[in-house]
């Protein structure tokens, strides 16, 4: 992996000891977000998301429990960004290589399959766009620049 992703709200968490994924539920802090140009859903999962931190809240069956049903408390993160502290909750943001120690298995046995940030496009990255790249990547798009350099981006 050449570059490590921060964690968000919707990440995709799996237990090595148990059958299915579930998705990480930010509890900790309402008001830092990453990813999301609209600030609505995607909050910055930190180190202070533990105890029953899943959407779901069950990773299906777990085998350190006899395949009884998952029930996921986090006690402690490791692998987080230590460089950076939200003021909010004083938490340390989540990479994709963070991996989780559940009170089951007491061991760091839950990792993040996916970090949760998705692309999205917005009239910025248009803006900045260079049309002759633009036009070889998707040459139906015609981008034109008008004469004082504003983009006139053409209905489709």
């Amino acid at each position: 992996m050449s570059e490590v992703h921060l964690v968000c709200q919707g990440a995709t968490c799996k237990c090595q000891f148990g059958t299915t994924p579930d998705a990480l539920k930010v509890k900790t802090q309402t008001k830092r977000f990453i990813n999301d140009a609209k600030g609505k859903s995607k909050l910055t999962a930190t180190h202070k998301d533990i105890g029953q931190t899943f959407e779901k809240n069950t990773f299906g069956s777990c085998a350190k429990m006899n395949n009884n049903p998952c029930k996921p408390t986090i006690t402690k993160w490791e692998n987080f960004y230590d460089k950076v502290t939200l003021k909010d909750n004083n938490g340390k943001p989540l990479l994709e290589n963070s991996k989780a120690t559940c009170a089951v298995a007491g061991s760091p046995c839950i990792e993040i399959i996916n970090h949760g940030q998705i692309t999205e496009v917005t009239k910025q990255n248009i803006k900045n766009a260079n049309p002759e790249v633009i036009k070889v990547i998707n040459p139906a798009l015609n981008l034109n620049i008008d004469e004082i350099g504003l983009l006139q981006i053409p209905n489709i």
